[in-house]
């Protein structure tokens, strides 16, 4: 049987085949991407994307701090979003940046441009196309409340601008179109002090310092928070705060996280989280729904 592989378009990007994901991903682990691409600019993405077969499927990743990648890797194309698609510019009072830009990186820019509103974002360990992807949020703040408009490009390579009310944001989501990929998005931000700006993003950083396991292999918060209730809290009271399976581990200091001790498979980790749903939803009837995301094959037992 013939490869797609064998037949891709021209690019001015990078193109690598079978490359393992876990040395992308924050958690450690991961099998192969059939092809991973980093492309040189949103028109060389776009370009790719429309000479590309349609049933190819085709997946965005910024640095892996929300993913989990299961062991059998992940079929198709996985688009790394860095370089040019990583800047952030700031313009008047608008923040302009790249969907691969880290989320603490374009607080910074904020910061030393002299604009509040997105201090939160020093204590989100992602990226902005992740952001607008899941309405980021954290210490009080949500991506949805400063976000002007997000640019896309669709699995046929057109690029095209949406505004907040066309991403229909809610708690830990939007609705982007099926397929589409963020390239980059606009904050509307307001004239501050820097040096106060910068004090309340030192306060996140040392209240996130404290409260969470940064100097591990983990993915960040791996349940969303039920409406009315802390997803941590439901964990702790289920006993499950330190729980191990294999070399997976729910964290002691904040039970939302589930690390990777070393040497963890995606599937120790992931059997950890359902593990530790099942025991919520005995103990409080309380169904968790994961806020990390899950992708790829799993390897037959």
């Amino acid at each position: 049987m013939a490869d797609w592989r064998d037949q891709l378009p021209a690019v001015r990007g990078d193109l690598r085949r079978d490359l393992p994901l876990s040395g992308l991903t924050w958690l450690k682990v991961g099998g192969p991407a059939d092809l991973l691409f980093n492309p040189a600019d949103a028109e060389d993405l776009a370009a790719f994307l429309a000479a590309l077969p349609a049933d190819v499927p085709v997946l965005p990743v910024g640095v892996g701090s929300n993913l989990l990648v299961r062991d059998g890797g992940v079929r198709g194309v996985v688009v790394r979003l860095a370089g040019p698609l990583a800047k952030v510019v700031a313009d008047g009072n608008l923040l302009v940046a790249g969907a691969g830009a880290l989320d603490q990186n374009a607080a910074r820019t904020a910061q030393r441009a002299g604009l509040a509103g997105i201090e939160f974002m020093i204590g989100i360990p992602g990226t902005i196309g992740g952001a607008v992807r899941m309405n980021a949020g954290a210490f009080g703040g949500e991506t949805r409340e400063r976000l002007l408009w997000a640019e896309i490009v669709g699995r046929d390579g057109v690029i095209r601008r949406l505004d907040n009310a066309e991403l229909g944001f809610s708690y830990r989501r939007s609705t982007l179109p099926a397929g589409s990929i963020v390239l980059r998005a606009a904050f509307a931000l307001e004239p501050g002090d820097p040096a106060a700006i910068l004090a309340r993003m030192d306060a996140i950083r040392a209240e996130r310092e404290a409260a969470q396991p940064i100097r591990v292999a983990t993915g960040g918060s791996t349940f969303k928070n039920p409406e009315g209730g802390r997803a941590w809290q439901l964990v702790d009271q289920a006993g499950c705060r330190g729980l191990e399976h294999g070399r997976a581990m729910v964290s002691d200091k904040h039970c939302n996280f589930l690390i990777n001790r070393g040497g963890a498979s995606a599937r120790e980790i992931e059997e950890l989280g359902e593990v530790v749903r099942q025991r919520v939803r005995d103990r409080t009837g309380v169904a968790l729904s994961w806020e990390i995301v899950r992708v790829g094959d799993e390897v037959p037992s």
